[in-house]
């Protein structure tokens, strides 16, 4: 890497259950307004806009058009999207930045999962010829992976239970969260899961700002750098992997220097209580690491926002002094398909 490239601002919605009152456009202006606030900037000052969303949620083709109605119509903007979490769109963003082509990007993402069964659209992104057409839900597929590791031995159900108590303590002191404090950990929803070790519904969004150089530390008064940062993907196919562990996160977080020196907080995008499990072991986490001080995704799970969102919890840390290296993981696909993992400090104190 030839510059140094931070997250300089990072905002997000309250996330809810339902946010039926409004549209994606009006969820997202807010957080777009709030993040260009923390700076400064105008649309205007923005070198790069990249978004990442899903048409399967909106139930449209090119539904990202409209959303760009929140950034504002002029001046002209150079903009870009993926049809992922918003982590992968930071990816993007952050490798335009590295090219020298920009100074400043801003990156959002946001996901209405409410107005239909989200465990059924998740269901596409899998094998259109053997699997898809089974319609086998994302907390099915989920169970498989907690099943496989209690018969390795790699957890139980009270560990489970414990892990989704954890996150929801963590979130009584987050107020973005969707769910906080103690929360019941409630019937199976698909053995061993119950619905205590599953992410709630909700719709929400969230932005960041990226700069680059003495740029970043003109805009935040201690930036988040990132250090390093790397995506990795799993076979497809369900059946060829051991779904009780996870090498194309062992593998991104090599390549983004996780493992060079030990990390204070760990922002884990693991949707469901067993795949904390698998995320930890991956990423040799040890109780020394603080592990979703904001409740992670067992509190609030925004699809197509989720994995951001974790990007910007570790670095706001970062900001407010309470971190000084971090890592960041955001997932996408069923039982941990593809993985991305980011590792981000703080100038010295």
């Amino acid at each position: 890497m030839t510059r140094d490239i931070a997250v300089v601002a990072f905002a997000q919605t309250g996330h809810r259950r339902t946010s039926e009152e409004l549209s994606e456009v009006e969820m997202l202006m807010p957080v777009l307004h709030e993040v260009l606030g923390e700076t400064g900037l105008k649309t205007a000052d923005i070198g790069f806009t990249c978004s990442g969303s899903s048409d399967y949620l909106a139930g449209r083709a090119f539904s990202f058009t409209l959303a760009l109605d929140g950034v504002g119509a002029w001046p002209p903007i150079s903009e870009s999207h993926v049809e992922m979490d918003g982590a992968w769109a930071l990816y993007e963003a952050w490798t335009k930045l590295l090219t020298g082509d920009a100074d400043t990007a801003l990156v959002y993402a946001y996901g209405k999962s409410s107005p239909g069964s989200v465990r059924d659209v998740l269901s596409r992104q899998l094998d259109p010829y053997y699997v898809a057409p089974l319609w086998p839900d994302s907390v099915a597929l989920a169970a498989l992976q907690a099943q496989a590791l209690i018969d390795a031995g790699d957890t139980d159900e009270p560990a489970l239970a414990a892990v989704g108590a954890r996150s929801r303590a963590a979130a009584a002191d987050n107020p973005h969260a969707q769910l906080r404090g103690p929360v019941p950990r409630g019937d199976y929803l698909v053995r061993p899961l119950r619905s205590g070790d599953c992410p709630p519904i909700g719709d929400g969004a969230a932005a960041v700002i990226l700069a680059a150089g003495e740029r970043a530390r003109d805009l935040c008064a201690r930036p988040a750098w990132i250090r390093g940062l790397d995506h990795r993907i799993e076979a497809h196919a369900l059946g060829v992997r051991d779904l009780t562990d996870s090498p194309s996160t062992r593998l991104a977080a090599q390549r983004a220097g996780a493992f060079e020196r030990p990390v204070d907080t760990a922002e884990l995008h693991a949707p469901f209580a067993s795949q904390e499990v698998v995320l930890r072991k991956a990423l040799r986490l040890d109780d020394g690491v603080r592990v979703n001080p904001s409740g992670g995704a067992l509190a609030a799970n925004p699809v197509m926002a989720a994995g951001l969102v974790r990007i910007g919890e570790v670095a706001a840390r970062i900001h407010r002094g309470e971190s000084d290296r971090a890592l960041a993981h955001a997932t996408s696909g069923p039982c941990l398909q593809q993985n991305l993992v980011a590792v981000l400090e703080g100038d010295p104190r």
